[in-house]
């Protein structure tokens, strides 16, 4: 279903109810920089209102640091239902706390705060077990109900199909429900490491959990963007006895050799599973796809997709069912939105292989567990930090992203309201000035 046609068909269904609006309020008179979308590869910083308390539970704040996420690269493709021109896209962001609603009672004009990447209510029974990215009560998306039988909660910044929300690759955000959705961040802590507790931190670790990674088991991680690669970390850090990571990017391949990690590189390579039962005989323990549906390897699925005769690959978990070990485990952590083709079936069944779709990370499950981590040193999302920008260079990010050039892993993108560079991370680099400094996480 392409965007125009789910557009239309939303119109026809109407919104679901939801406790709290996607349509901001702004402040008279008070302009910022921001993202917005406006078709495939078209993303442009333009000059837009600051949003203002619409809601008693609302905070806005200064974003202090932001990024741009690999799944954002499938908004930036066309390819996720609903979206609509002008939307503010971003879903990992922090910033300083400047204004708080009438019944916000855990934030201050000032504090340092974590926004989660999704926008949980608190209150509905998956909120009140721990899963707020299954919140029933903030995605109006009625095009997602239809098709997955129940939404999940609603996304900053990612599009009508996840709620709609602006998001946080801009200069301020107005954040619902605050008291739920940011967490304070101590002064000990500086924003390269708080940023990242919004997403990939916990969104990694759940993807080892769901893939029952423990102790001695031997792990395999498919795509090596930060995810990927943080989710190696974890592996690690849990006792894992081999890891494999499989990518085909120079830079991301040496950071995982660096972590310890066995690579496979699968251009070089092109029968990854042959390569892992070199190295497991019976099958690996754990298998993590953090690649997306987006990339394809074969022919076959290659024109089925430009077809529209699919929209997600099946590549990556056939590659999973076949080198996982019978009774192993699966997690699905990478995005996949509908429909795919040649699933191979009866491996799962047959070899009796769990597969998990991760869903979304549940973020406040974590974040304070991973919050401490971060503090003690145990855990340093800055050994994916490969570079740091400005916001108003956000659309030439995008370009090098999708393109993986310049050594790129994970930015920092910086705005008006940012501290200078914390000790041993990246210093600003330019695409204006043509200044893009050299990354060192991979040396």
């Amino acid at each position: 279903m392409n965007t125009f046609v789910a557009n239309k068909a939303e119109e026809k269904l109407g919104d679901r109810p939801t406790v709290t609006t996607n349509k901001s309020k702004y402040r008279q008179n008070e302009t910022m920089l921001a993202l917005r979308w406006h078709g495939s590869r078209d993303v442009r910083v333009e000059e837009v209102p600051v949003p203002a308390i619409t809601e008693p539970k609302d905070v806005i704040c200064k974003v202090t640091g932001t990024t741009v996420c690999g799944s954002d690269l499938h908004l930036y493709h066309k390819e996720i239902m609903q979206l609509q021109k002008g939307e503010i896209l971003g879903h990992e962001w922090m910033g300083i706390v400047d204004e708080v609603g009438s019944e916000v009672k855990k934030f201050k004009k000032g504090d340092r705060v974590v926004a989660s990447f999704q926008i949980a209510c608190g209150e509905c029974s998956f909120c009140k077990e721990g899963l707020s990215s299954m919140c029933d009560r903030t995605n109006s998306s009625r095009l997602q109900e239809k098709l997955y039988g129940k939404p999940f909660a609603g996304l900053f910044g990612y599009s009508h199909f996840a709620g709609g929300f602006d998001g946080g690759q801009a200069e301020y955000v107005r954040c619902p429900i605050a008291d739920v959705n940011l967490l304070k961040i101590p002064d000990s802590v500086p924003d390269e490491k708080a940023l990242y507790l919004s997403d990939i931190v916990p969104t990694s670790y759940h993807a080892t959990i769901c893939a029952d990674v423990k102790d001695g088991k031997s792990v395999a991680v498919w795509g090596l963007g930060p995810v990927g690669l943080f989710s190696c970390k974890w592996s690690k850090l849990a006792g894992a006895r081999r890891v494999i990571a499989i990518d085909r990017v120079p830079a991301r391949l040496a950071l995982a050799k660096k972590m310890g990690c066995h690579v496979i590189n699968f251009d070089e390579q092109s029968d990854v599973v042959s390569q892992i039962y070199k190295l497991e005989p019976e099958g690996v323990d754990c298998c993590i796809d953090a690649a997306a549906f987006r990339y394809t390897k074969g022919l076959l699925h290659t024109v089925e997709r430009t077809m529209a005769l699919e929209t997600d690959s099946s590549e990556t978990p056939n590659e999973m069912l076949r080198a996982v070990r019978k009774f192993g485990t699966i997690s699905l952590v990478a995005d996949y939105a509908a429909m795919t083709n040649q699933f191979l079936i009866g491996a799962l069944m047959e070899k009796g292989v769990t597969m998990r779709g991760c869903g979304q990370a549940p973020v406040q499950k974590y974040w304070h567990e991973l919050l401490e981590k971060i503090e003690s040193g145990e855990f340093d999302p800055t050994i994916i930090l490969s570079h740091r920008f400005k916001v108003d260079e956000f659309s030439e990010l995008y370009d090098a992203f999708d393109k993986k050039e310049h050594g790129i892993i994970k930015t920092f993108v910086q705005t008006r309201f940012s501290k200078p560079p914390s000790k041993g991370t990246p210093q600003l680099s330019s695409f204006k000035a043509g200044d893009i400094k050299p990354s060192a996480v991979a040396t």
